[in-house]
């Protein structure tokens, strides 16, 4: 009787949150699932069915192409500055900076993360400025001037200067993520490590690695994901140019969506946002698992 009740109360309490996930969540991926197979806009009294050829358009438009490749681009790099790097300088924070100075620079690798993205992107466009311009100017002087570039303005670089932005505003808060995750580490582990032999690098992959593995996983998925999802950088600098050459899916959602109010093939592409990066949560999910499994 009392375990019933004790169900029952606890269901009073989850109810509510999973009502609004329902509405809020839920309900609209349904929704925009569905109307992927319609050919309908923001003015359409009677949406008409088209079955695929939302999904045949896609597959048929280079600039689709062109944006999940970038996409994907984000997210290597993302992977590698965010998760790589990231728990790199946060065993080094940890192991070979004294205690003193260690939290001065969690708050300086952290700043980044609370500046506004849109704040960020204004400032590295005038980073990026091929007149006045920070980086170019460090080139200058630097004897570099064949590797000048207007970062923003040329078809090959755009992409790859805001990618640039996006590491350096989203590595100091991943670290802090790690910094988290190694303090959980018993100091039993490293010191049983060091009576063995191993030295600072042989501990870093023998305890610290397979030890922060929940968060490597979680922020791997967080990483991708937002590589998917990116907007509001590429909206701010480039707004897809030059040429489309800097053009990602969400972009190129809002485009199709609330400029060419084409809006059955903008759900057509948040459809397949959200099957890539569902797939790759689920994917990384299940490999964690069998590696907890295999430990």
């Amino acid at each position: 009787m009392a375990s019933t009740t004790t169900r029952l109360r606890g269901l009073v309490w989850v109810v509510p949150a999973l009502a609004l996930l329902g509405i809020f969540v839920y309900y609209p991926i349904v929704e925009n699932i569905r109307l992927s197979f319609y050919s309908w806009n923001a003015f359409s009294p009677n949406p008409v069915f088209v079955g695929l050829q939302n999904y045949t358009d896609a597959a048929a438009d280079p600039i689709f192409w062109r944006s999940l490749r970038n996409n994907i681009a984000y997210a290597v790099v993302s992977l590698i500055c965010q998760v790589g790097f990231s728990l790199c300088l946060a065993a080094v924070l940890e192991e070979f900076v004294h205690q003193k100075l260690r939290g001065v620079l969690r708050v300086i690798y952290f700043i980044p993360a609370v500046i506004s993205i849109t704040v960020s992107g204004i400032l590295f466009s005038f980073i990026y400025n091929p007149q006045f311009g920070l980086l170019n100017r460090l080139l200058g002087a630097m004897g570099l001037e064949r590797f000048q570039h207007a970062w923003l303005g040329e078809q090959k670089t755009a992409i790859w200067s805001i990618i640039g932005m996006s590491q350096w505003q989203s590595i100091g808060y991943t670290a802090v993520l790690f910094v988290v995750a190694i303090q959980r580490i018993p100091r039993e582990l490293y010191e049983a490590a060091k009576v063995d032999g191993a030295g600072a690098v042989r501990s870093f992959f023998s305890v610290t690695i397979p030890m922060v593995r929940e968060m490597t996983t979680l922020l791997i998925i967080l990483t991708v994901s937002g590589a998917f999802l990116v907007f509001n950088e590429v909206m701010v600098m480039t707004a897809g140019g030059p040429s489309d050459s800097s053009q990602v899916l969400g972009t190129w959602l809002y485009r199709n969506a609330f400029l060419a109010d084409n809006m059955g093939y903008a759900s057509a592409i948040a459809t397949v946002i959200f099957v890539l990066t569902f797939a790759f949560a689920i994917l990384q999910i299940l490999v964690s698992r069998r590696r907890r499994v295999e430990i």
